[in-house]
């Protein structure tokens, strides 16, 4: 009879412990549906917010459309600003995207404040300064290098071992085409605090290159030849007179300096200046019988060498 008792307690223990368990799942599963469904009720109640806050934000981006599209038919006219003009274009319609933005979060997000975004992003800190240090620094030179203007879309530059064509001046970088077909890009505090040059700065540009005379000939009978032929080539500006002067009496020619300008001073009518002056000069010293030497060397033998010929016995 005792053996009976204690086996219906045991079995009275067992259910009510799957009792408790089952109704403790249930609970848990309850509470998980309802925050589910409150998630999509806040949800569902947000959606009005969410369609204002896009609507207010695409409104602003084709404000910022229209905005460059205004600078640009103001301030496009003026050639020698257009450096400016990007400026406007890309700070302004920046400003005015990150408004929207801003904007749209406070009607999306009724709690969000800038002040939070700030808290949020850690602005002003130590460790955020030092690593947006040079993205800053790049940032703060593009500005500079747009508003100073020390060359535009579409000059050639030379910057450390680079050379190319600008292609576009961007905030944080320029990027160049260089003469073979690549592009470079080149961080904008580099190109403002190392020594940079500009191929296209002015409307005329010096070439030079040097020929040598045999001593034979006479010099000043060769440069008016090798200036004569410069000047009728097509290349060569008219705006400023050519020269030939004796650079140096070297060892086995009197070496001449030829100088002219041209009006276009890009790299391929450079190259196309350089090879139609050259052929000229060539041709104009070949019909004029002076000479172009070339190095030579002299033996000279103090005595006479002594041969010893061997001849065959029949």
């Amino acid at each position: 009879m005792a053996q009976s008792v204690d086996a219906a307690s045991v079995v009275d223990t067992i259910n009510n412990n799957v009792s408790e368990k089952v109704t403790q799942k249930v609970s848990e599963y309850q509470i998980m549906t309802a925050s589910a469904q409150q998630m999509v009720k806040d949800l569902t109640a947000r959606v009005p917010y969410l369609v204002v806050a896009f609507v207010v934000f695409v409104l602003f981006w084709l404000f910022s459309i229209i905005f460059k599209k205004a600078v640009t038919k103001i301030l496009g006219r003026r050639k020698r600003h257009q450096n400016l003009v990007t400026v406007f274009r890309r700070i302004g319609s920046a400003l005015i995207l990150f408004l929207g933005f801003m904007v749209a979060m406070i009607i999306a997000v009724p709690s969000f404040t800038p002040a939070k975004l700030i808290g949020g992003l850690g602005i002003g800190s130590v460790a955020i300064g030092f690593a947006f240090k040079d993205i800053f620094q790049n940032l703060l030179s593009g500005i500079l290098l747009l508003l100073s203007e020390p060359f535009r879309i579409g000059d050639q530059i030379i910057s450390g071992n680079f050379e190319g064509t600008v292609e576009d001046i961007q905030i944080r970088a320029t990027t160049i085409r260089t003469y073979d077909g690549r592009r470079v890009v080149i961080p904008n505090s580099q190109l403002y605090t190392t020594p940079m040059m500009v191929n296209t700065a002015y409307s005329q540009r010096r070439l030079d290159f040097d020929v040598g005379i045999g001593y034979e000939n006479d010099i000043e009978h060769a440069q008016q030849v090798i200036l004569k032929a410069v000047q009728n080539a097509s290349t060569v500006s008219h705006l400023a007179k050519p020269l030939v002067i004796t650079k140096a009496l070297a060892d086995s020619s009197v070496v001449l300096t030829v100088l002219w300008f041209i009006e276009d001073g890009t790299q391929a009518n450079r190259v196309a200046s350089i090879n139609e002056v050259m052929i000229l000069v060539k041709r104009a010293l070949d019909d004029a019988k002076i000479s172009i030497p070339f190095p030579i060397t002299t033996l000279e033998v103090n005595r006479p060498l002594a041969l010893e010929i061997q001849r065959d016995e029949p």
